[in-house]
């Protein structure tokens, strides 16, 4: 009885070693779940478009210019000479205009600009008859300029860092050209004290105009922007003053300006809402 109680007893052990390792392998093992990837999405610049209005305050510097004039010979035949130039004052500008933005890259201006205060001096070589005969006399030529000029622009603007924006541009039109009167102090080249003056009419009509613009603006807030540039400018040249004791039609060979502007631009339209702080998530825990 025993003996048959020490064999069931050893059977039942070997049985249960045999099926440990099934139990074994029947132990759950969670799943390995892999991090997502995670791509933020592409983050482009808002349209911005709508109309605004400018003002700019400046100074020209005009480019030393020559002239020319006729003078009255024996008979009917009229000869040329020539006025030179020795010096053309700068003057100050003042403008404002309208303009539409197109896009980020893309803007387009009306313009009207006037030039004040600018003023030419120049000399001529002739000979003068103040009651002696002709004698070999040198004249001093002096006279203002004002100018007012509607231009049309366009421009292109390089992007914007930070509060910066850098531009490039140009535009065409006419100028509304207006000489003052021309003192011409003629005096004789034996005798300077000896001098006598002639006051010529001036000239004032339309000319044709071009200009190149480069400069950066500074965005004060989202409807404001501050504009400092440099501007190149040239007028057609044309009537510069009239005729007196047969000296006259003045013509002038044009005028060319270097000028520097500062000024405000006023954007109509809603500002641009702040953009959405971008949300990345935590990664998540990976089992093993």
């Amino acid at each position: 009885m025993k003996t048959a109680a020490k064999y069931l007893l050893g059977a039942v052990a070997l049985a249960a070693s045999g099926t440990a390792p099934a139990l074994a392998a029947d132990i759950y093992e969670p799943p390995v779940i892999e991090t997502p990837v995670y791509q933020a999405p592409e983050v482009m610049p808002a349209k911005v478009s709508g109309w605004y209005l400018r003002g700019d305050v400046g100074y020209a510097w005009h480019n030393k210019m020559d002239a020319s004039y006729a003078i009255g010979d024996a008979g009917p035949t009229l000869l040329e000479a020539a006025l030179y130039g020795e010096s053309f004052r700068g003057s100050y500008t003042i403008g404002g205009g309208v303009g539409y933005k197109f896009n980020n890259y893309l803007r387009a201006d009306v313009t009207l600009d006037w030039w004040g205060n600018g003023k030419f001096t120049g000399h001529t070589y002739g000979t003068c008859d103040f009651g002696g005969g002709d004698e070999p006399c040198t004249s001093t030529d002096i006279a203002t300029f004002s100018a007012l000029t509607l231009m049309a622009n366009a421009y292109v603007d390089f992007g914007t860092y930070g509060r910066f924006t850098p531009y490039a541009g140009g535009g065409f039109g006419g100028s509304y050209v207006h000489w003052g009167t021309l003192e011409n102090g003629a005096c004789l080249d034996s005798d300077p004290s000896n001098c006598q003056y002639f006051y010529h009419g001036g000239e004032y009509e339309y000319r044709f105009a071009y200009a190149l613009m480069a400069g950066v603006s500074v965005d004060v807030s989202c409807k404001l922007a501050a504009d400092v540039g440099y501007k190149f400018q040239r007028i057609a040249s044309g009537g510069m003053f009239g005729t007196v004791a047969n000296a006259g039609y003045g013509h002038d060979s044009g005028i060319t300006s270097h000028q520097v502007k500062a000024g405000l631009r006023y954007k109509f339209g809603a500002c641009q809402p702040a953009p959405e702080p971008i949300y990345i998530p935590e990664p998540l825990p990976v089992y093993k």
